[in-house]
């Protein structure tokens, strides 16, 4: 889901009335974005029901459009939001019991669309969802290291071939790049050992002068409390195992022979 401001931000003064007359909530789904339920192969859930405030706004919102043509969407809105404050209470009343009518019936029906799903749908619902947070962890991590100036990695030995492809044996116009970059691999792939050396040692250059930039950046976050930001393995040693101590080494215990006795 988008939010209506950015969605003005695409849409045409002409499409404006349109979004207004079509979302009951000020926002709208986007066209190709699946469900959490439609990606594990589960019908739509049941909607939950228009709360007093958005079932006003559904029956005025038309009106109010009506009378204030040269008002944008988002004024309409907070004139509504006004508007809705000095609302009579009766009106409130009778909004709020269709509300909780509503709200029994969606009750009912999510109790039913619950039964039916499967504890191994429901564990991928929930992968779905971790996977979504991690990925929104990873990328919120990415900003910060480029935000805090991380030296970039440089690269390999098969992408500088590539870039210098480009260049020298560039796509044609009946090629698409799926179809170059494949070329341009089975290149590299087909290339003597001897040909790829300058390569290799260009890359293996700049990925030592890497190393001694990204020690010398990690050591700086670490200093300034960017934990988070530096890699686990790097200037983090574990701890040093503890000695182990030796139980002690018991005296051998001294056998007795027993005496013979001497005849008399």
């Amino acid at each position: 889901m988008i939010s209506l401001s950015n969605a003005l931000r695409l849409c045409s003064i002409s499409t404006k009335s349109s979004l207004w007359n079509s979302s009951s909530r000020l926002t709208f789904q986007v066209q190709g974005v699946k469900t959490l339920e439609e990606k594990v192969g589960l019908p739509p859930k049941p909607k939950k029901p228009l709360t007093p405030y958005f079932r006003y706004m559904k029956d005025s919102r038309e009106t109010v459009r009506k009378e204030n043509p040269e008002m944008s969407i988002m004024d309409l809105t907070k004139l509504m939001s006004k508007q809705w404050e000095t609302v009579e209470e009766k009106t409130k009343t009778r909004y709020m019991n269709d509300f909780k009518k509503d709200q029994i019936k969606y009750v009912e029906e999510r109790a039913k669309y619950d039964s039916k799903i499967t504890d191994e749908q429901r564990q991928e619902m929930q992968q779905i969802k971790q996977d979504k947070i991690d990925a929104k962890q990873r990328k919120a991590i990415k900003q910060r290291v480029k935000e805090l100036g991380r030296p970039k990695r440089p690269t390999s030995a098969f992408l500088r071939f590539v870039i210098q492809e480009r260049v020298t044996t560039p796509q044609s116009i009946s090629q698409t790049y799926r179809q170059w970059h494949a070329k341009a691999t089975e290149k590299w792939t087909r290339m003597p050992e001897a040909d790829k050396e300058a390569y290799i040692l260009d890359a293996r250059k700049d990925y030592e002068t890497y190393k001694s930039q990204i020690k010398v950046w990690e050591e700086k976050m670490i200093k300034l409390g960017h934990m988070d930001v530096v890699r686990s393995d790097s200037l983090i040693d574990p701890p040093e195992p503890k000695p182990r101590k030796n139980p002690p080494k018991s005296k051998p215990q001294k056998v007795q022979t027993p005496q013979l006795l001497k005849k008399p």
